[in-house]
Parts: structure tokens; sequence; C-alpha cells
């Protein structure tokens, strides 16, 4: 799928479903707050500045203030929801993600707004493609990836009361509605999408749909694609995955982030002490070029041709 960055029919932004369950708790629970370097515009939270004046605090482009004020406001009983691009939050702040908020356990969401390579024209600068790998790496601090609207707003409402630290990564690409009417979000348990019996599909974010068109590719040539939606890269559900593992033999990963340390290092350090079986691992290699988001999402083959070519190779 080529995509465009602008949504079409039948995709949405997950940062307006972000923005829009944050301001509904914030009505009924006066704890949470807003925390934002100068990006209320960009992290959608207009509205809730609007309604909230004296609970948005925004320091300007001074992302390491940024989330010391929130521990502080957390050691002060509030929920802050620290909110600003990826890959500013996550590169100029991760000793404070590290010492202030996970090492010091406080309740604090840091929100990494527009991550991979969503602001693709403004170039590496501006790709978030490392922050899977630097806050999988730190201890304490838990680390979701939402599909879709559905499941971001299900885990804006989950890490809101989980009382721990929590990195929430929330995608600006447009994509599809993937979650199963009547699913339960528990904070960390692993959804399949469609069952197969040939090869595993784990895919998250940004990546599951095209998951899906993949599967859809490769159900036409007679291959069956298992679909697994990772949520929670961290803690990781294992038993899906082993159980993908046991009942396929074999597993691609996707993710719209570099191919070491995230999703695909999460997956191949479970398969690999439980049940080894063949892996691909998909994302992206080296710095991505500048290049609008679907030009670079395509370049990389996270599209799903480039994914059931993955599965095709491990099923020849």
């Amino acid at each position: 799928m080529s995509a465009d960055v602008v949504a079409k029919a039948g995709t949405f932004d997950c940062r307006k479903a972000f923005a829009e369950t944050l301001t509904e708790l914030a009505r009924t629970d006066r704890r949470i707050v807003a925390v934002c370097n100068d990006s209320v515009g960009s992290s959608n939270l207009t509205g809730f500045a609007a309604e909230f004046p004296d609970r948005l605090v925004n320091v300007g482009i001074a992302e390491q203030a940024m989330v010391g004020v929130a521990a502080g406001l957390a050691n002060g009983g509030f929920v802050p929801f620290v909110c600003a691009a990826s890959p500013f939050l996550t590169g100029r702040a991760l000793e404070q993600i590290k010492a202030d908020a996970a090492y010091s356990y406080y309740p604090i969401v840091l929100c990494g707004m527009s991550p991979g390579m969503a602001y693709g024209e403004l170039g590496p600068t501006h790709h978030s493609i490392e922050d899977l790998a630097w806050t999988r790496a730190i201890a304490d601090l838990t680390v979701m990836v939402p599909a879709d609207p559905a499941q971001t707003r299900a885990a804006v409402r989950w890490a809101a009361d989980a009382g721990r630290p929590v990195f929430l990564r929330i995608g600006r690409f447009p994509v599809p509605e993937v979650t199963p009417a009547g699913s339960t979000f528990d904070g960390g348990a692993t959804q399949q999408l469609r069952d197969g019996g040939d090869v595993t599909l784990v895919a998250t974010g940004t990546m599951v749909s095209r998951a899906l068109e993949a599967a859809e590719l490769l159900a036409g040539e007679g291959v069956q694609a298992r679909v697994l939606n990772v949520a929670t890269l961290k803690p990781l559900d294992p038993e899906p995955l082993l159980r993908a593992a046991a009942e396929t033999g074999r597993i691609v990963t996707v993710e719209e982030a570099v191919v070491q340390g995230g999703l695909g290092g999460a997956v191949a350090e479970i398969v690999v002490q439980g049940r080894p079986v063949p892996m691909r691992i998909l994302g992206v290699t080296g710095f991505a070029p500048t290049g609008n988001a679907a030009f670079l999402l395509d370049h990389f083959g996270l599209n799903a041709a480039g994914i059931a070519a993955a599965a095709r190779e491990l099923v020849a």
C-alpha cells in the first residue's frame, strides 16, 4: 500500500483520538495535566488548552525541562501527559526519561507524537526511528504503540490509571481501524487479528494495517498468514509469539523503526530462547533519507508488497 500522508476515506489520525480521550478524562480527573514543548498545535492540544488553561504547562522548546517539570507535578500528586514530537522527547530528554520518570517510578505518560517517519520532508533530524530501541532499554518503563484510534483511546485510559511511567507512541500517519469491535485492552496482551498456519506477521503501530493487507495478498497465493498486533512492546506478551512459532514455524516482524532493538529484537529475544524459528525483521536500516512519509515507507519495503515478499521467502 503506497499511502498518502493526507487521511483517505476510512483512515484516521491517532493524535485526534488521543487528544479527545485526554480531554474527556480530564473532565472527571483533576490529577490529569498536560505538559508540552511549544507543541500545542502539533500535539492536538488546542481543545485541551481551551477547556483547561490552568492544567496545560508549555515550557517552550526545552524538552529536558519538560520531563523534569512533569516529574515535579507527578511528585505533587498529578498525572502528567508529556506531549512532544517523538524525536525530540526521546532524543533530547532521554536522561530525564530514565532518571526522573522511570527510576523515580512516577506516573508520567510520555507521549511521543508523530513518530517514525511522519515528518518525512523534514529529514533525518525529525525521523523518530530509534525511540523504540531507546525506551525499551530503560527499566520500569512500559512501551506502548497503539495501532488505530480505538486502541489509542484504550491505551490513554489505561496509562492514566496505570500508576507507573509509560511511553506512548502516538502516530500521525493516517491508519484504518483494525481493532475488532468489543475488544478489551488490558495494557499488555498481544492481539491476534487473523489466523493462519504458514507464517506469522507480527506488526506494531502503523504497520498493523499493512500486515493485514500483506496477509490478503498471500492468501491469494494460497499462503495463510497469521497476523499479530503488538500494542505493548514492553512488557511483551510471550505466549502468543511462542504459540505462533510452534504452529507456523516462521515469523516476520515489521515496524516503522530501526531494525535494531525494537519490535524485531524483542520478538527475537523471546523466540530464540523458547522456540527458535526462521525470522525476517523488517524496518528502517540506517538513516532514512528525506522525502514524504509514503515514499519513505515504500523505500524500506514497509508496505503490503514488501511484507508479503519477506513472508514468501520464508515459506519458500
